[in-house]
């Protein structure tokens, strides 16, 4: 038994930097607004880099956008989903990578387990999100640190999946756009893939070509 296991946000979805165009609609903010892009243009983002450089944890990265974007339109958000709800709540599945479903498509024609994990599904996005997206049920687990408290890389993380679909860490191979990330899975022996925001449609075949190969 095989399994595939993904990172949510960046991975399955577009990362919000991807999807200014339509946050900017949502809000009503002239095209152009929002220049924060992350990895897309990390020069330009100081805070992304600080991230980077461990200076800010990512919930820290994305509170202070959320407390500038909610400055913008004079409203006060507290809660990342009010944040999230209010930048791409209206459309969820046009915020979902097409390659994202290809892939958990042919992982689900090949007999592959699917999982989930992430630190923050339910926190980021909350929980009505999952029930506009028919695809998930096509997982066969959901860690969500959002719950367990256990965030990634923490080796204890990456248990939860292997416990929850009895598979053993080498017969998984891990997806995550966080480079920091993959350390939970080296940790444990779980092949893994850094996935390129800026190339998902590479960081898919390459990970569906690592689970093929995986003895």
């Amino acid at each position: 038994m095989r399994a595939l296991v993904l990172d949510f946000g960046g991975v399955i979805s577009k990362t919000l930097f991807e999807t200014h165009a339509l946050s900017e609609a949502a809000l009503g903010l002239p095209s152009g607004t929002l220049k924060w892009q992350g990895p897309f243009n990390p020069e330009g983002d100081d805070a992304w880099r600080a991230m980077q450089a461990g200076e800010m944890t990512e919930r820290e990265y994305w509170a202070l956008r959320m407390r500038e974007t909610g400055a913008l339109v004079g409203e006060e958000w507290t809660e990342f989903p009010q944040f999230v709800g209010r930048l791409r709540g209206a459309e969820p599945e046009a915020v979902i990578r097409p390659e994202a479903l290809d892939a958990i498509r042919q992982a689900k024609t090949s007999g592959y387990k699917l999982a989930i994990l992430s630190n923050e599904l339910d926190l980021f996005y909350g929980k009505d999100f999952r029930s506009r997206l028919p695809f998930l049920a096509d997982f066969d687990l959901i860690v969500d640190a959002t719950y367990t408290g256990i965030l990634k890389p923490d080796p204890r993380a990456f248990q939860f999946v292997t416990d929850g679909l009895k598979i053993e860490a080498e017969n998984c191979v891990f997806v995550d756009d966080q480079a920091k990330n993959l350390e939970g899975a080296i940790a444990v022996g779980m092949p893994h893939v850094h996935f390129d925001v800026t190339q998902p449609g590479d960081s898919y075949a390459k990970a569906l070509g690592m689970l093929a190969g995986v003895k």
